[in-house]
């Protein structure tokens, strides 16, 4: 029997963000040919421990794996879905989508698509988390995208730590960068803080990374290399 696929998000209240995390999820269902469940570490139910908990034990080999759907690994990443899974030796989490190159193509796929000019200056802007190791997550991921992009890029976040968005755009213009100051979204789906990126005096803001073929991969990868180890 194959192992199931749990696809952890975060949660959100907006219809439209928890439609595009189900359309996702189903996408993956079809593409994977696998038995994939939906789960949340905030906001949304189920929960990932109730999710856990329903999963049969296996019969010597993972019964699931745990996908973060996730762009950068924190606080859920580290704590609540490592502490949901611990009890459970056949049931491994996997790491977060991102950093991944792959998620960086998406975004500038995104910047071609809103017709951002080539020289603006680009705020990746990501959901935010007090956690260090999600910040790190982000700034390899701003890095990715300085390798890629003709013009300055900086990091803000539309929650938790600073600079917040609004205030990175801010900070690129009172920097003398006078140009085109875009918003990259680095969201998986709609919701409160893409909104807030609207709210953020940019002259561009994108769209979020999903719906996006390339994710369908990277939760693939994720799912594979987690059943290796």
């Amino acid at each position: 029997m194959s192992a199931i696929l749990v696809g952890c998000a975060h949660g959100t209240r907006s219809p439209e963000g928890q439609a595009t995390i189900r359309a996702l999820l189903q996408q993956v269902r079809e593409v994977m040919d696998i038995e994939v469940r939906e789960a949340y570490v905030d906001v949304q139910e189920p929960t990932i421990d109730e999710i856990v908990d329903g999963v049969p034990v296996g019969d010597g080999g993972p019964a699931a794996v745990v996908v973060p759907l996730l762009l950068a690994g924190g606080y859920h990443v580290h704590v609540d879905i490592a502490r949901a899974v611990k009890d459970r030796v056949d049931i491994p989490s996997a790491p977060a989508l991102g950093p991944d190159p792959r998620l960086i193509d998406i975004v500038l796929e995104r910047v071609t698509e809103a017709g951002v000019p080539s020289d603006a200056t680009l705020i990746l802007a990501a959901a935010g988390s007090s956690d260090p190791r999600s910040q790190a997550d982000t700034d390899k991921a701003a890095d990715f995208l300085r390798s890629q992009w003709g013009g300055p890029v900086r990091v803000g976040f539309a929650a938790g730590p600073k600079p917040s968005v609004a205030d990175a755009v801010a900070e690129a213009r009172a920097n003398g960068e006078d140009g085109v100051v875009a918003v990259a979204s680095y969201l998986l789906a709609p919701g409160l803080f893409q909104k807030r990126l609207h709210e953020a005096g940019a002259d561009f803001v994108t769209a979020p990374l999903a719906p996006h073929p390339t994710l369908l991969e990277i939760v693939s990868d994720r799912f594979h290399d987690a059943l290796a180890l």
